[in-house]
Order: C-alpha cells, then sequence, then structure tokens
C-alpha cells in the first residue's frame, strides 16, 4: 500500500458522495484527503472556509498525483454554501453529543449510499476541521450522522483517515472484488494436467526409493502427498522448480551410488 503510483483512471464511478471538509486548516492535509478520495473513485471535493486560503500549492504537493481532485475542488464561505444543492448530507464525528438521529457506521452508510445513488439523490458527507471537528451548527445540517465503531478510549483519526474510511466503504460496494487470490506475477496457476504429471513422476521416484514401506498403506501416503500439493496453489513455475528439484536429486542419488 506504501508508495506513490501517479497513474489516474478517468473512469471514475458515478453517483459518488460529495466531500466537503469544513474549516480545513493545513494545505497539506487537503491534498492527502485529494489523494484518499481518488483512491476510492471520488473526485468531488468542497472545501468550507479554508484557513490558508484557495487554492493552496502545499496541497498539490501532498496530492501526490490527485491533482484532477484539486484543480475541481470548489470553496464555500459557509456549510450552508456549500451543501445548498445536496438533497442527502450526512456528517461525521466521534461523538453524537446527545443529539436525537440516525448514526450510521462507515460500512452501513457505504450500503445507503448506493440506494441514494440509484434513487438520483445528491449527497454529500461533511467533515469537519483538524482540530475540533464539526460544531453543532454544522451537524444540523446533515440528515444522518456516521461514527466509526473504534476503540472507545481512542478515536483520534486524521481528517484524511477519515475521509479515507468512509470512501473506501462507498468504494467496496461500487466494484466486484475478490476477498482472496493468487499472485502468479508473470506465470499462470498449473493446470491439473501440468500437476498430475508432475505427482506421477514423484510418486514413482518415492516408489523407486523405497519410500512406501507398506503396500496397505501406499494409496493413503499418495492421497495425503497429493492434498498436500492441491492446497499449495502452485504456478507453471513453481512446478517446473519442483521438476528441476527432482531432477538434481536423481543425479545426487547416482553420483553417491
Amino acid at each position: 500500500m506504501a508508495g506513490t503510483d501517479n497513474t489516474q483512471d478517468n473512469a471514475l464511478p458515478d453517483g459518488g458522495p460529495v466531500i466537503v471538509l469544513v474549516e480545513p486548516q493545513l494545505g497539506q492535509n487537503i491534498g492527502m484527503v485529494a489523494r484518499a478520495m481518488l483512491n476510492n473513485g471520488l473526485d468531488r471535493l468542497r472545501l468550507v472556509a479554508p484557513r490558508d486560503g484557495w487554492p493552496n500549492p502545499e496541497a498539490v504537493a501532498a496530492a501526490s498525483g490527485a491533482d484532477s481532485v484539486i484543480e475541481k475542488a470548489e470553496a464555500f464561505e459557509t456549510t450552508a454554501d456549500a451543501v445548498a444543492d445536496l438533497q442527502r448530507v450526512y456528517a461525521t464525528t466521534a461523538r453524537p453529543r446527545g443529539m436525537v438521529g440516525r448514526v450510521l457506521t462507515p460500512r452501513k452508510a457505504g450500503e445507503e449510499f448506493m440506494t441514494v445513488r440509484q434513487e438520483g439523490h445528491r449527497y454529500g458527507v461533511l467533515f469537519g476541521g483538524e482540530r475540533a471537528g464539526l460544531n453543532n451548527d454544522d451537524l444540523t445540517l446533515a440528515d444522518t450522522i456516521i461514527e466509526a465503531p473504534l476503540n472507545p478510549s481512542f478515536k483520534s483519526l486524521n481528517l484524511a483517515q477519515a475521509v479515507l474510511l468512509v470512501s473506501y466503504e462507498w468504494y467496496q460496494n461500487r466494484i466486484e472484488a475478490p476477498a482472496e487470490r493468487l499472485e502468479t506475477g508473470n506465470t499462470e496457476a498449473v493446470s491439473k494436467e501440468q500437476l498430475l504429471n508432475f505427482l506421477t513422476r514423484l510418486e514413482a521416484g518415492l516408489e523407486t526409493g523405497g519410500f512406501f514401506k507398506s503396500p496397505d498403506m501406499r494409496p493413503i501416503m499418495v492421497r495425503n502427498i497429493r492434498n498436500l500439493f492441491q492446497r499449495a496453489d502452485l504456478t507453471e513455475q513453481e512446478v517446473r522448480t519442483l521438476h528441476g528439484i527432482m531432477e538434481a536429486l536423481k543425479r545426487a542419488g547416482a553420483n553417491t551410488g
């Protein structure tokens, strides 16, 4: 996850939430928010009264290539102005402050965003400034609160982390990504035919070497060996390496015989 990849995909998912930063302080933090947004296919950023003004060159540097987000960012004087055209507004906070209203986890909010999107509503998420977060007047502009279930004794997130948390949950509901995959690099997963060819050769070598002591136990031992290699999710290159190992062991045996 570390490092910078400046490759941008212009085919951004449509219908994602507008990200609204209320009174952000540092340009670097705005840039890191832009980076977090583009990681998850979002590019609509609004700023309410940024302390150091806008545009801000420090935001560009910190965005690490998320220039499209920075270039499209809009600045507003008040939070009310920034959300005036939106039909649904969510607000993030670590503490609901006793106010009555719906409170969602980021995961549930990500699911709900899809419904709001399908209904054609314009919607956005408010994030407070680095020092104090959103004030109560800002919270009253929101229909729903988003609160992350973090360590009760330490819920401190920086601005980019908070945006990443919410935008990630949106994006995971937008794409279909396998929970697990085999990374094969420049090779491919081995076919059953290739694997069976190796296992047949291995079993023949073990037979010659006297590995199978008991004819009665041989079928069980063969199944155990095959199960072991089946679970390994081998690639074609790895099977070629195993063939090479067998050749080397065969030569070593011949030299010591």
